[in-house]
């Protein structure tokens, strides 16, 4: 994240669960009441994903729940919410996409000048085993960052 942003969420399970071969910054379109419910952080996101439709990208199961002092007049929490991306940019991710494996996973929502932004990215699944290997080694970073604490302490 750069100057000026705000990290809102993090999709860590997207991390988890994909191999993260590229990333995009999209803007999102929103109702008025969503906004200031993303603002408060009422969203849910881990099981999102965007697709591509007649050559627009829309993210589907992104929660974001009804704020809490508005009117009757609220937003639908589960609706689709289109993502503003340059054509060019949505070409190329309809090439990568196309590949086989490939999907388009939401990894964060943020504050950037004000606007709600998400980081798009282009994942590819990953095996069990790459889990199990991922798992590995993140208990191997935490164990060496302990005996070097140690060892800093004496």
């Amino acid at each position: 994240m750069g100057e000026g942003t705000k990290r809102i969420a993090e999709n860590k399970k997207a991390r988890f669960n994909y191999f993260v071969e590229d990333s995009v910054e999209c803007g999102v379109v929103l109702e008025g009441t969503e906004v200031k419910s993303v603002k408060n952080a009422n969203i849910s996101f881990a099981d999102s994903f965007a697709e591509i439709v007649n050559g627009e990208v829309w993210m589907r199961n992104f929660h974001i729940s009804e704020y809490s002092f508005s009117s009757i007049f609220n937003h639908n929490p589960d609706r689709p919410k289109k993502l503003l991306l340059h054509r060019d940019q949505i070409k190329r991710l309809v090439r990568k996409v196309e590949e086989k494996g490939y999907t388009l996973i939401p990894l964060d929502v943020y504050l950037k000048g004000g606007r709600v932004k998400v980081s798009l990215g282009v994942c590819k699944g990953k095996k069990m085993f790459d889990k199990r290997d991922a798992i590995k080694a993140r208990d191997a970073d935490r164990e060496l960052s302990r005996e070097f604490k140690d060892r800093q302490r004496y």
